[in-house]
């Protein structure tokens, strides 16, 4: 399209990270306010987002294939924003090297983005990539209709620099949003159609506030004050962080029937040198003992982790430590990676750099042992009883898709509508889900 042309259609991608879907949704929700409209699937959009993630291996360089790859058919670009984590660390090298792209808006900064596509629209390209508190939050319009899960940003920034990770750098320090805001945007979220809610934060459990009555309250009190909401029934949260856990959050998966039975707790490594190494506040030994506190509260809970290997100087010992861990363990779910360094982290000037063949191998190893676990944690729910909230259709006629208390895919069959909730008899396992036989429909 020409500079002059104001885009009639968007296409936000978003990639990496929960926080990023959330920050996706909200993009989308400031275009849609200037009148844009999303581009239908198979069709070409005059605006595309490309909300990126610094995490994974070589994310800068999948992004200039990404902005290659941006063409109409009848050759054009449309007009590029590139937003997110690799935008804040970047910015100014993206406009230098890829003149496609108009706009390069942070995470913190993504509220001004109307503002930017109007210059850009004049053939201005700009940069974004300020730190405000969380100034974003209250520009962004009011939450539209969504789906039944939805993400509920409540807490951003690091103040741990663990020495692998860039998210301090990204995403800044440590904030958490004001306690009245989140409950009235939870009503609305439940309003628009919401029946389960994910509090999203980069350590979503360092979150702390005061209630409407002044006194100070952690996560486990805003847990609590959202679960007074009638029409909303799931709760969940994710990241956490072991040095940020509270009695009172611990307790909590014992008392709130509405928070679900499942908690993401990365642990990166079971060596405690590697821990150390990656400043890291704990360690082997304290992380199996406060997931043996959550498992005193809620028995049922299904444990997620994720995991580094191939961290420098990582010997096979310790990686063998990591591996015990995943015994001790036995999660229902996990996520890993190969270290792979980040400009500017501590981690990337170390000394011992593991070969990128013997991470293969870890990784290799490792998946094998998570994977086995979480095939033997679907085989072992075989048989319960639980109420499945249906996110979507399946894949033939009259097959329904949605996720159990745990956090498993459920596919059944049934009358059924999206967004209800079903009570099914969890039939028979496979790695990723389950099949399941419908008992009744709980709600509508």
């Amino acid at each position: 399209m020409k500079p002059s042309d104001t885009p009639k259609t968007y296409r936000v991608k978003s990639f990496g990270c929960q926080m990023n879907v959330y920050d996706g949704e909200r993009m989308a929700e400031l275009l849609d306010a200037k009148g844009i409209k999303p581009a239908a699937d198979g069709e070409e959009a005059d605006l595309v987002v490309l909300n990126t993630c610094h995490i994974r291996e070589k994310a800068t360089e999948k992004v200039y294939s990404d902005i290659g790859r941006l063409r109409k058919a009848d050759g054009s670009k449309p007009l590029i924003a590139v937003a997110g984590c690799v935008a804040q660390a970047e910015g100014e090298e993206i406009m230098a090297r890829a003149p496609a792209v108009g706009m390069v808006v942070g995470p913190q900064a993504y509220h001004r983005l109307p503002d930017m596509l109007d210059r850009a629209v004049k053939g201005e390209r700009s940069t974004d990539t300020d730190m405000p508190e969380d100034a974003k939050f209250a520009a962004l319009p009011k939450r539209r209709k969504v789906a039944p899960t939805a993400f509920l940003t409540v807490q951003e920034g690091c103040d741990k620099f663990c020495t692998y990770c860039v998210v301090p750098y990204t995403r800044g320090a440590e904030i958490s949003r004001p306690f009245g805001e989140l409950v009235d945007e939870a009503a609305r979220l439940v309003d628009a159609g919401a029946r389960e809610i994910t509090l999203l934060g980069q350590n979503v459990n360092a979150w702390s506030g005061e209630d409407a009555k002044g006194r100070a309250v952690g996560l486990d009190g805003l847990v609590k004050e959202l679960a007074r909401l009638p029409d909303l029934k799931r709760i969940r949260y994710t990241t956490s962080h072991p040095n940020d856990m509270t009695d009172g959050l611990i307790a909590a998966h014992g008392e709130i029937d509405k928070l679900m039975p499942y908690l993401h707790l990365p642990v990166q490594s079971g060596s405690d040198r590697v821990l150390k190494a990656m400043n890291r506040s704990h360690t082997a030994d304290s992380y199996l003992k406060l997931l043996d506190r959550f498992r005193e509260v809620r028995p049922d809970i299904a444990l997620s982790g994720d995991f580094i290997v191939g961290f420098p100087g990582e010997t096979d010992a310790e990686f063998e430590e990591t591996l015990q861990i995943v015994d001790a363990v036995r999660y229902a779910q996990a996520f890993s990676f190969k270290y792979s360094p980040r400009p500017g982290t501590p981690a990337a000037s170390m000394d011992d750099q593991i070969a990128k063949e013997v991470m293969d191998e870890r990784l290799q190893r490792l998946q094998a042992a998570l994977n086995r676990d979480q095939l033997a944690f679907n085989e072992a729910s075989v048989g319960k009883t639980c109420e499945v909230l249906v996110e979507r259709k399946g894949k033939y006629p009259g097959q329904w898709l949605g996720k159990s208390p745990w956090l498993q895919s459920v596919f059944f069959e049934g009358d059924a509508q999206i967004g209800d909730l079903v009570r099914v008899e969890l039939a028979e396992a496979g790695p990723n889900s389950l099949k399941g036989r419908v008992l009744e429909s709980v709600s509508a």
